[in-house]
């Protein structure tokens, strides 16, 4: 005899992963209606929402202040900066990461991505700027490259601490002398200054007409 069908009101109910207390509303009611990623793809979710809380949490003060942060994130980031121990640390940023799930996180990551390009532009200006100050103490030749390429430059004045810096000796494990660094602070400040002019610029190039 065919066994009769069990009655859907006899079923017994999907057991809930306790993890899911930690997901958004939606996914978790996504979770619960079974139509949700896989138990890996949740931890997933939950470690990326942690590492953007890890990384909003180490931006400035300043960029952090421009954000529209829920008040416990923004104290529980507060906190993190507090703690000095390496386990505190650990437990602070797994917080974190359970409030970020109130959180929008688009324009965090584009508050993050922002800072990134930010960093990693002054990085490329510093290598630039090294890069000019030892070509120019090397030789000769680079100043008119130089020249070329900024000619908004105060030729007699670069050339005097070019050959300043090149006076000065050091003797092993010696700091370098005060022409050395007022050529660098020279240097960077005039690719600065034509950066910005570039920037500024109306149609596709540069004027030096000023």
């Amino acid at each position: 005899m065919p066994r009769e069908p069990k009655h859907a009101s006899n079923r017994q109910a999907p057991e809930i992963d306790p993890e899911l207390d930690d997901l958004p509303l939606s996914k978790r009611q996504a979770a619960i209606d079974g139509i949700a990623p896989s138990r890996n793809e949740l931890k997933k979710t939950m470690q990326d929402l942690q590492e953007l809380g890890e990384a909003v949490a180490s931006l400035p003060v300043d960029r952090l202040d421009k954000l529209k942060l829920d008040e416990r994130l923004r104290d529980a980031i507060d906190e993190l900066r507090r703690t000095r121990s390496f386990e505190g640390k650990r437990r602070q940023v797994q917080y974190i990461g359970k409030l970020m799930k109130h959180e929008d996180p688009a324009p965090l990551r584009e508050a993050v991505a922002s800072f990134r390009v930010g960093s990693a532009t002054d990085t490329l200006a510093l290598h630039q700027a090294e890069y000019w100050r030892d070509q120019l103490l090397a030789g000769d030749d680079a100043l008119a490259s130089w020249v070329k390429e900024y000619p908004a430059t105060d030729v007699q004045q670069l050339r005097s601490l070019v050959r300043s810096a090149r006076k000065e000796k050091l003797e092993p494990g010696e700091r370098h002398g005060r022409a050395y660094r007022d050529l660098f602070r020279l240097v960077k400040e005039l690719m600065a200054t034509e950066s910005d002019a570039d920037d500024g610029a109306p149609g596709t190039g540069p004027s030096h007409d000023d």
